[in-house]
């Protein structure tokens, strides 16, 4: 990577909330670009002279039109129905690994690989900053697990997760338990429920972060960013999905990673199952009640998985 540009606060395309509350979005959610900073970021980008500009972002209805003012010999991308044409684009289905569907896109203008996996490089720097937590862990192989995700939906509850930390306990592992500051509720409630001490670690950036969840005997973690980045710097994971989710979010292979998936499709409360267009988006009814979608995967079935990931 070159250069990195940045776009400034745009509707659907960095931060759709920020922009909506100062009037610029249109009818329908439609950006509104006749700004002087828009105007004049388009002006520089046209300025560029690209060869090609290519999109990993969503169905095309928003960042189709805004790359299509860069004044590219090219642009790529997805496109669903409804969204401005671009010269070369796949359909966006939702129902997609992630990975495949963005190496899809590349491979239009032909970066093929026969390499599957996200792969982030840890820096020195990186290591430097996990120096403190590293002095608590005192080089004892190590265990992580991460509680928390933005989502209530997509979060095991504590108590599960405190009896499978127990156990690496049992075994001799340290167990860390990593989340950001808004997650020490949920740290706070894990700790409280183990029998036996854990470190708690909340203040790491995402380079000390990766560098930790690299040398790690093993992570456990909800669906969220940091389950994602150790599978990208070679831990070996353990991931709790909602059934639809392992489609998107799931790891391609097996070897090193396992995913414990609860099936339950309806809400607790209300019996919707918000799988349509895509999870928790229906189209006629919303559900948003704050209630744990991935209950339902059992201690037994985590600790089983640790126990074949941990094996000589």
């Amino acid at each position: 990577m070159d250069r990195v540009i940045e776009v400034p606060v745009f509707p659907g395309v960095n931060d759709d909330d920020a922009v909506a509350t100062k009037g610029r979005v249109g009818v329908v959610g439609a950006a509104v670009d006749d700004s002087p900073e828009i105007q004049q970021f388009y002006k520089a980008m046209r300025d560029e002279k690209f060869a090609a500009v290519i999109h990993l972002q969503g169905d095309g209805k928003a960042v189709n039109p805004f790359i299509n003012k860069f004044g590219a010999g090219l642009t790529v991308g997805l496109r669903n129905e409804g969204a401005e044409p671009i010269d070369r684009f796949i359909p966006y289905v939702h129902y997609q690994s992630e990975i495949l569907r963005n190496l899809e896109v590349v491979a239009l203008v032909g970066a093929c690989t026969t390499w599957l996996h996200p792969h982030v490089e840890v820096t020195e720097i990186d290591e430097q900053e996990t120096a403190s937590i590293r002095e608590s862990i005192k080089g004892k192989p190590y265990v992580i697990v991460h509680a928390g995700a933005d989502d209530i939906r997509r979060v095991w509850p504590a108590a599960k997760f405190a009896k499978v930390a127990d156990g690496f306990a049992d075994k001799g592992y340290q167990v860390v338990l990593t989340g950001t500051p808004k997650e020490q509720e949920i740290l706070t409630s894990l700790m409280q429920a183990m029998d036996h001490a854990a470190i708690s670690c909340t203040s790491l950036g995402l380079g000390g972060l990766a560098a930790l969840l690299r040398k790690s005997s093993l992570v456990i973690s909800n669906d969220t960013g940091p389950l994602h980045l150790a599978r990208a710097v070679g831990a070996r994971t353990i991931g709790i999905f909602w059934a639809p989710n392992v489609l998107n979010w799931g790891p391609l292979t097996r070897h090193r990673h396992r995913v414990a998936i609860s099936w339950r499709l309806e809400c607790p409360r209300c019996g919707i199952t918000p799988v349509s267009p895509w999870p928790f988006q229906p189209v006629t009814e919303r559900c948003d009640h704050a209630y744990s979608f991935v209950e339902s995967v059992s201690v037994e079935e985590v600790a089983r998985f640790a126990a074949e990931l941990l094996q000589p």
